[in-house]
């Protein structure tokens, strides 16, 4: 029996598609892990920047939209409840247990 090689057309919709499956596996198992992103933030009239990582972003991100304010009023918010405590945390530590406490 002697096979039949398949056309290039074929051949390019076979590799498009094993590639965008293989794009969508990495994507899909991507380690969390991440160095964290340092993004500005104004609180109070002035900027400052904030050190977090990825899905900390994203989530703060998702907390606001719920909240229906922008990402600046919630870390503004967060700031000011850091604050009233006895030992205040840093802001990005601050942020984070808030983000786990609260979600």
């Amino acid at each position: 029996m002697v096979r039949r090689q398949a056309s290039p057309p074929q051949k390019i919709r076979i590799w498009v598609t094993t590639g965008l499956l293989y794009l969508l596996y990495l994507s899909a198992m991507t380690s969390p892990y991440h160095p964290p992103v340092k993004r500005s933030v104004e609180i109070a009239g002035h900027k400052t920047s904030i050190s977090l990582e990825p899905v900390f972003w994203d989530m703060l991100k998702a907390a606001a939209e719920r909240r229906g304010v922008p990402v600046n009023a919630l870390v503004a918010r967060i700031d000011a409840d850091r604050l009233e405590a006895e030992t205040p945390p840093g802001l990005a530590g601050a942020i984070r247990v808030w983000l786990v406490t609260t979600s």
